[in-house]
């Protein structure tokens, strides 16, 4: 009698447990796949389209080289989805080995001081060969028609579009894909006649909730 007296509470007790472990899990399993869904929803989701002249724009503030191919990259400097855009614009530097001229353009706002827009980003990119980092108000963005930061624009040697669009496969993310796909082939062949265009990954260029370095950062994953 003792014996099965104190083994019942400890049963109870028991049981009790497993249900609560029960309930966590039936809990947790949910939250953590609709989290994944999210993020996966997030990293898939493309930024705003550009609309990016078909010529190189007339009054462009950008040097464009007129025996081989210009690159301009728009990129806000603050946007953490850009990482991957400055990583991959590497690979291409290195890829294309020096058939290409490549700008890239740090938009800050017009209040802001040039040093805001220096950020890590800044630095990766202007430590890539062949790639000038440059600080632009908004201005050159807009005459290249671009809205999201990433948005990357390939011009041939007589200033024709032959790309527009982003060289990742979603935001911040590495890898091989259609964009800088697209760009390599068409550097390797000058006299293609094709355009090619793909999705930009990144945060608005310039959305008034997004020029605040505190407002850029919540598009962070």
């Amino acid at each position: 009698m003792p014996i099965g007296g104190s083994a019942h509470p400890e049963g109870r007790a028991a049981q009790k447990k497993l249900l609560f472990a029960v309930v966590l899990v039936a809990l947790w399993v949910p939250l953590v796949a609709g989290g994944m869904v999210f993020l996966w929803r997030y990293s898939t989701t493309a930024g705003a389209p550009g609309n990016p002249p078909t010529s190189w724009p007339r009054h462009a503030g950008l040097e464009r080289d007129p025996n081989s191919m210009t690159l301009v990259m728009v990129v806000h400097p603050h946007c953490p989805c850009s990482r991957a855009s400055i990583g991959e614009l590497a690979e291409l530097m290195a890829h294309t080995q020096n058939r290409l001229q490549a700008w890239v353009m740090f938009v800050r706002p017009g209040t802001y001081a040039d040093d805001w827009a220096k950020t890590d980003l800044w630095r990766s990119a202007a430590a890539i060969p062949g790639v000038k980092a440059i600080v632009d108000d908004g201005r050159e963005a807009r005459r290249f028609g671009a809205e999201t930061s990433g948005e990357t624009l390939l011009y041939d040697a007589n200033g024709k579009l032959m790309f527009a669009g982003g060289i990742t496969g979603a935001r911040g993310h590495y890898g091989d894909n259609a964009g800088l796909t697209a760009v390599i082939d068409l550097v390797g062949k000058p006299d293609s006649i094709r355009t090619a265009k793909t999705a930009v990954y990144g945060c608005p260029l310039f959305a008034p909730s997004k020029v605040r370095e505190e407002g850029v950062k919540s598009c962070s994953r």
